[in-house]
């Protein structure tokens, strides 16, 4: 009896060993620093276009949409991020960089979560798809 017992006991200690998780999925992806837009919601942003975001401590990101200069705030957890833009410089510019501009911006709202892969930051929306691939800046 002693014996099954103390097999038992085993077998219950070792079950949480045998669970696979994926501790990648958990970890906190280093965001501050700059980063240059290549992708909005799968098409390649103009080349040698000026923009980027910036993620700062405490929540707070700037950048350029393209165009005009923006600002605002995140929030993240593990791998779940929210950008929340909250306003704009309003200069004009030619008409490929405001359109790509007016994506910039809506893009950013749909963020629910980031990917560190292969040295691009992508940020994903809730269901998984590509809203912004971004690279550091050097």
């Amino acid at each position: 009896m002693l014996k099954q017992t103390f097999l038992l006991g085993a077998l219950l200690l070792g079950l949480p060993a045998c669970q696979s998780t994926d501790v990648a999925q958990n970890e906190t992806i280093p965001l501050q620093g700059s980063w240059h837009i290549e992708m909005i919601q799968g098409q390649p942003a103009i080349d040698y276009s000026p923009a980027q975001i910036t993620f700062d401590t405490e929540g707070k990101l700037h950048g350029n949409n393209s165009c005009n200069n923006f600002f605002g705030q995140y929030s993240q957890q593990g791998q779940e991020l929210k950008l929340m833009p909250a306003g704009s410089t309003m200069k004009a510019c030619v008409d490929a960089l405001m359109q790509q501009e007016h994506k910039v911006m809506q893009a950013m709202p749909l963020v629910a979560k980031a990917k560190l892969l292969q040295g691009r930051l992508t940020l994903l929306s809730s269901d998984d798809k590509p809203v912004l691939v971004l690279s550091q800046v050097k």
